[in-house]
């Protein structure tokens, strides 16, 4: 049950540097010559077999993210967890991506857009945006309670802010360096801690007792890591409060280190608990797309032509990418 929609946008995800670079260590090279992209918005431009009855029709706007297609048939997805499907396929991976007008897609993985919601915003928040939301409910922090959000300031962190603090009612305090600060607090963080300003040789003891001063002298209910850095993890986990949990999003390329700080001693005396967040599923999109088009989250975006793509893959090498690209293929 195909569809072939006529792509117009794509965000550009820090994982897709890393699949085309083969950052990841563990996991299978990319294919040679793949077309990358994972989070794009285009319109339907044909039905294949079977997908007359999806509800989609000729001219709908619609979306693909991280998710190809799940098989429907395996444990996770009996249980609802399409996105942890044994035989998923995944966009711009092992599937052709969204760098590309024309694609084929299962009807039942695509997500419609709502007519409020821009492509060009739209095309973000099918991966970001779902991947930072998933993350803050799997955090189970309720409104009023803190949450840090580490990397407030990058494709995924800035969205997380704003989800945290307009859609879910959490008190945010955003890090990051120190030149996102007023775009950090714009979106919504109620501190923001300038990384930069901390030694990163200590295990991050000073920068956990700065923001515990913010919290009470407690530390956080829950930590967000957005950002793609060992260090983060291992600082992290010290900001938390009893019972607080830390949620791990971003995937640091190269070899990986373990938690440094995730002592036995230290996660038993706080009752702490470390959980991965992985991408989405089909409802987390609904909820998302259904908070831009009632405008409590808005992206940060650098809009740019194909030909642009490597400079973006560039910027954010060097972290100097605020908020997230989109290629117009328009």
């Amino acid at each position: 049950m195909g569809i072939p929609p006529f792509w117009t946008h794509s965000g550009v995800c820090h994982s897709d540097l890393d699949i085309m670079t083969n950052s990841w260590h563990g996991l299978p090279p990319t294919p040679e010559e793949q077309i990358g992209g994972h989070e794009g918005v285009g319109h339907i431009v044909r039905l294949g077999p079977g997908a007359e009855t999806s509800g989609l029709g000729i001219g709908d706007r619609v979306g693909v993210k991280w998710v190809a297609s799940a098989c429907g048939n395996c444990e996770p997805c009996y249980a609802g967890l399409d996105n942890m499907c044994f035989n998923q396929k995944v966009s711009g991976y092992y599937t052709p991506g969204t760098f590309q007008q024309y694609l084929l897609r299962p009807a039942a993985y695509v997500t419609r857009i709502p007519d409020e919601v821009e492509s060009v915003q739209a095309a973000p928040l099918l991966c970001a945006g779902l991947t930072v939301y998933s993350a803050l409910k799997r955090s189970t922090a309720i409104p009023g309670q803190w949450v840090v959000i580490s990397g407030a300031g990058g494709g995924l962190g800035h969205l997380a802010v704003q989800i945290a603090s307009k859609g879910l009612g959490l008190r945010v305090i955003g890090i990051d360096h120190g030149q996102k600060a007023d775009f950090v607090k714009k979106l919504g963080a109620e501190h923001f801690v300038d990384i930069t300003k901390f030694p990163l040789d200590d295990n991050g003891e000073a920068i956990s007792n700065f923001v515990k001063s913010l919290t009470e002298d407690l530390g956080a209910h829950s930590v967000i890591v957005c950002t793609a850095a060992n260090i983060a993890y291992s600082q992290g986990l010290r900001f938390l409060r009893y019972g607080g949990s830390l949620v791990c999003v971003g995937l640091p390329a190269g070899a990986q280190k373990p938690i440094a700080t995730a002592s036995p001693s230290f996660m038993v005396s706080k009752q702490l608990r470390i959980l991965g967040s992985a991408v989405e599923n089909r409802v987390d999109a609904t909820e998302v797309l259904n908070f831009a088009a009632r405008g409590i989250v808005k992206v940060h975006v650098r809009e740019e032509q194909m030909d642009g793509l490597s400079a973006i893959f560039q910027d954010m090498r060097e972290g100097k990418l605020i908020g997230r690209a989109v290629i117009n293929l328009s």
